[in-house]
């Protein structure tokens, strides 16, 4: 008889601890590592936000500078145009200052997303080419003056055609410059 108790007691304790194990299985949402997983997806949602809110001041500082390199571009051109003017000539400085603003404007150009795509008398249109250096500090001045103008226009979000255009017509003119004064 104890022999029969004995196997009595153990099919009851196998079934309640079989019972207490699929039960720990089923209701997983109480365990700890289940609300180490929730967790875990709320550290990787903030996360996200996190790198996007850093992105989007990244950009916006980028854009402030590139309208900043754009208000720059628009200052050498004067000086250089002001500078020609008075001494019919361009001096070490002044090609110094050429070379600076043609750096400048490769980097708006590169910002904007634009290239040169070796079409320059189709990408002139109804530009005039200049024939003096006098006729072609005018028109860089006047063609800087319409990029600040484009880039002011534009948003961190957009890219205009216009400016990238602008740009490629005042790297040109800076071309001239340099081969004609």
């Amino acid at each position: 008889m104890s022999a029969q108790i004995f196997k009595f007691c153990f099919l009851c304790a196998t079934i309640f601890g079989a019972a207490a194990v699929l039960n720990a299985q089923t209701d997983a949402s109480n365990s700890p590592m289940a609300g180490g997983r929730a967790a875990k997806a709320e550290e990787v949602r903030t996360l996200r936000d996190m790198l996007a809110k850093q992105r989007a001041i990244q950009d916006k500082k980028d854009h402030e500078e590139m309208l900043k390199r754009g208000e720059e571009a628009a200052l050498l051109s004067e000086q250089l145009e002001n500078a020609f003017e008075q001494n019919k000539e361009l001096s070490r400085q002044d090609r110094q200052k050429l070379e600076s603003l043609e750096k400048i404007v490769h980097k708006i150009r590169k910002e904007l997303g634009g290239d040169d795509d070796g079409e320059e008398d189709a990408a002139l249109g109804s530009e005039a080419k200049p024939s003096t250096p006098r006729e072609a500090f005018n028109i860089l001045k006047a063609t800087t003056f319409k990029l600040v103008g484009e880039l002011k226009k534009t948003s961190r979000f957009s890219i205009s055609v216009m400016a990238i255009q602008s740009s490629n017509s005042v790297l040109r003119l800076v071309k001239f410059l340099r081969l004609r004064s």
